[in-house]
């Protein structure tokens, strides 16, 4: 993500930390020495993956399988999904429509796992003087988003619960930094958005949320691997999953030092990333049927609109196991 300049019980963390042991026991059992020497991860410095960065958790553990990681930074996750397409990275995480249209393009991804679901972290906004005062008063509106990231999907579900029709809208595709710049200019009426960015808008811009997912959407983040790698590197995989485990346990614990940790990596007051994080859900689980039928369902919803270029089946993305 663009850095913005005006943006539990016990009984939990056992359960992420046994949920991140059973995701790697079902990864395959086999794997090769090639391509083992460096993990390059896409990131959006915000979530579970920039905690992780920020502590030097994973290099210290992957250096004991002589492996170096190599992380780099991406705005949103479309253009994550491509650099794992083209095999610029190995993993990485996003919401839940970029593995959608990533995989509708024929990317050869795999699930690997999910962090619980987060409506909160999302929403649909306006500006503090708007008049607009219902997704229903959105019909014939300039809504500025991200295309084929999650709040793509929110937008759908808001306008479908509203009664108003996808095409009586008018989406603007833009990127976060750029959606901002033309929230604040008032060339569009609302804006799509996630944390940070969206409790930036609020505390800065004084943005209004309009509606945000609750009852509409899950808002899963999702950890995705190429493929190619995860069948030859399974048990690189494992590691990341359990240091993963380890960065949500703690999150969860220790809310202030992750605000004030992803403040230095954002560049956003630790007040704002404390209302973000407030919102985001920790604890990494493994990929169920129940998470894959929903991701089935928001394809199914874009390729009925069109908005892929052909149906897909989710469940394709899922690595097999061997034994």
């Amino acid at each position: 993500m663009h850095v913005i300049n005006k943006k539990r019980t016990d009984k939990r963390r056992t359960l992420g930390l046994l949920s991140a042991t059973a995701m790697a026991a079902m990864l395959p059992a086999w794997s090769s020495a090639k391509d083992k020497n460096v993990l390059r991860i896409g990131f959006q410095k915000y979530g579970t993956l920039t905690l992780l960065k920020a502590r030097g958790m994973l290099e210290t553990r992957l250096a004991q399988q002589g492996v170096d990681v190599k992380w780099t930074e991406f705005a949103a996750g479309p253009v994550l999904l491509e650099a794992l397409n083209v095999g610029s990275i190995d993993y990485g995480t996003v919401g839940e429509a970029p593995p959608i249209f990533a995989q509708a393009a024929s990317a050869d991804l795999v699930y690997v796992a999910n962090e619980p679901p987060a409506p909160l972290a999302e929403a649909i906004i306006v500006p503090k003087g708007s008049t607009i005062s219902s997704v229903a008063a959105l019909k014939g509106k300039k809504i500025a988003l991200n295309k084929g990231s999650n709040v793509h999907y929110l937008l759908l579900r808001a306008l479908e619960n509203a009664g108003v029709a996808y095409a009586d809208v008018q989406t603007i595709f833009l990127p976060p930094a750029d959606a901002r710049a033309a929230f604040e200019r008032g060339s569009v009426d609302a804006w799509v958005i996630w944390d940070p960015f969206l409790a930036a808008a609020e505390r800065q811009l004084g943005a209004r949320i309009l509606a945000d997912g609750k009852g509409l959407v899950s808002n899963h983040q999702f950890f995705l691997a190429a493929r190619p790698y995860a069948e030859k590197n399974p048990e690189v995989l494992r590691a990341v999953l359990e240091e993963l485990a380890k960065v949500d346990a703690w999150g969860k614990q220790n809310p202030k030092e992750v605000a004030a940790l992803l403040s230095s990596q954002i560049g956003l007051e630790p007040a704002i990333v404390e209302l973000a994080t407030g919102r985001y859900a920790f604890g990494v689980q493994p990929i169920t049927p129940e998470v894959l039928n929903e991701q089935q369902k928001i394809a199914d919803a874009f390729a009925n609109l069109k908005l892929i270029p052909k149906k897909i089946k989710v469940h394709d993305a899922v690595l097999a196991t061997r034994s």
